[in-house]
């Protein structure tokens, strides 16, 4: 919800239609490959000797990155790893050098962790919601879009069962849950 508001507070986006339409979930996620045990150990995992690279978000710009740096202070090992992240721009990316195994474990979207193009390289657990802030996902309409129309139909169809189905399906917790 960060971006969308400070594109309202920018006078960038029309604040009647800001709308949060669900929460997303940071998940610890290795190769198919690894040996680490993640569904015993969690977090632990990533004291493992063999985990030279750990891959995450930008926290100064990325919401995942601040939720991973935020989960691994509240597990107690940020001061222990954090000579071992390899930050990439967005989750995305932080996703892409775990995927390519250029970093031993990632933080990444249980979204990304359950899409059909990652589910069968690698494993995941998923880190407690309580253990880092929300990551509340949000959308507005430009003001300068020549198609507001249709962003406004996208942002009605974000608010119907269909698309709280496809959000669950992923992952995403919705607000009103």
């Amino acid at each position: 919800m960060d971006y969308p508001k400070h594109l309202i507070a920018d006078d960038q986006a029309d604040a009647a239609s800001l709308y949060q339409y669900s929460l997303g979930k940071l998940v610890l996620w290795v190769p198919s490959n690894s040996p680490l045990d993640l569904e015993h150990q969690g977090m632990a995992v990533l004291l493992d000797s063999s985990v030279k690279k750990i891959a995450i978000a930008n926290p100064e710009h990325a919401p995942y990155g601040r939720a991973a740096v935020a989960a691994l202070k509240h597990a107690g090992l940020y001061d222990r790893l954090s000579d071992r992240f390899v930050m990439g721009e967005n989750v995305s990316q932080a996703a892409q050098f775990a995927e390519s195994e250029n970093a031993q474990a990632g933080f990444v979207a249980l979204a990304h962790a359950l899409s059909s193009a990652v589910k069968s390289l690698g494993r995941f657990w998923v880190v407690p919601a309580d253990y880092y802030p929300a990551l509340e996902q949000g959308v507005v309409v430009l003001n300068r879009s020549q198609h507001r129309k249709e962003a406004a139909d996208f942002l009605q169809y974000l608010k119907t069962k269909e698309a709280s189905d496809v959000l669950r399906k992923y992952g995403f917790t919705l607000p009103q849950e």
